[in-house]
């Protein structure tokens, strides 16, 4: 499901040397007209300048959405995963404190590193690696994209991951990196079919993908014991999302994999037993709920993973998920 926001504020920015470039990468037709072809030319996809200033300006409009509970105020710095995580978070919280956040603390962000990808055609994309104030002691993942000079840099993607957990990508000599096709079968697991993989991988098990793990075995053990409890049945329905601005990205590791960047789709539903009732619903979960909830709840959460899906032949060769991030984004009472 993608967002739908209307159309996009389009920015004035002073444009570096490299983008520039971009627009003049020229070719010549038969009849002698000069065509612009700069999607077609091999460039970084930013600056590290710009890198910075796209970080910058995503921790500032999050942090004033975050304090007024107002999703309007950082739309246009985040999309997919991270936006409808992101805007059903701030809708719960407006309902449940029309006044903003009592409880704000600014996100703080520091020693970020920028890995950035040499590449054709849009989108263009980069992974910013942040130290956070929140989180302990783990990084800051965040993969930010867009699909146009004139649109801005929106963050996709957000997960934490312990800092030994992060792998080191190939660069260039110039230290530049390298973008992984979402088609490519180089790998243990082709990025375009991971969400596809991975949602069939949690409702039965089956498959040799995946390695074990928080993310992998142990959550599909911990649904397993709290499917069946007295009075109670919880149903769990995974799906695949990977279209639009759900789209994977992946980005080659120093040994030959790749970092992937994924996205996926759960619904839990709680069913009370006649004579039961269900388990008290916090005030976030109650914001985001329509209907009556009488017997049953079924919840619908996204959640964005980033794994390490290694090179095909490699030794061990499972694809290691190595953060999750989840939200609540709606849910049905009935």
């Amino acid at each position: 499901m993608s967002r739908d926001r209307g159309p996009r504020r389009l920015r004035s920015l002073d444009r570096s040397a490299l983008i520039a470039a971009s627009l003049t990468a020229l070719s010549l037709t038969t009849s002698g007209c000069v065509v612009v072809h700069g999607e077609r030319e091999v460039l970084p996809s930013a600056t590290k300048a710009e890198a910075a200033e796209a970080l910058r300006q995503f921790t500032t409009a999050y942090n004033k959405a975050d304090e007024e509970y107002d999703s309007s105020l950082d739309s246009d710095h985040v999309t997919g995963a991270l936006s409808a995580i992101d805007a059903a978070r701030l809708k719960a919280g407006a309902k449940n404190n029309p006044g903003g956040n009592p409880n704000h603390t600014p996100l703080e962000l520091s020693d970020a590193k920028f890995t950035i990808p040499k590449k054709a055609g849009w989108p263009r994309w980069f992974v910013a690696d942040a130290a956070g104030n929140k989180g302990g002691s783990a990084r800051w993942l965040l993969v930010f994209t867009r699909s146009s000079l004139n649109e801005p840099w929106e963050a996709a993607y957000l997960t934490l991951v312990a800092p030994d957990k992060i792998p080191e990508f190939k660069q260039d000599k110039d230290g530049w990196a390298e973008s992984v096709p979402a088609n490519s079968t180089e790998l243990s697991a082709t990025p375009r079919d991971l969400s596809k993989t991975y949602a069939a991988y949690l409702q039965s098990g089956d498959g040799d993908v995946f390695a074990e793990g928080a993310q992998t075995s142990v959550w599909r053990a911990d649904r397993k014991k709290n499917a069946k409890k007295p009075g109670l049945a919880t149903q769990y329905i995974d799906e695949p999302l990977s279209g639009g601005d759900y789209a994977p990205l992946a980005m080659r590791t120093k040994d030959g994999g790749a970092l992937v960047f994924f996205a996926s789709r759960h619904f839990v539903k709680q069913t009370a037993y006649p004579g039961s009732s269900l388990p008290t619903q916090s005030s976030d979960v109650l914001a985001l709920t329509t209907g009556e909830i009488k017997q049953s709840l079924t919840m619908e959460i996204v959640s964005n993973q980033v794994a390490l899906d290694p090179a095909k032949g490699a030794s061990g060769g499972k694809v290691s998920v190595l953060g999750r991030i989840e939200g609540l984004t709606s849910a049905q009472g009935s």
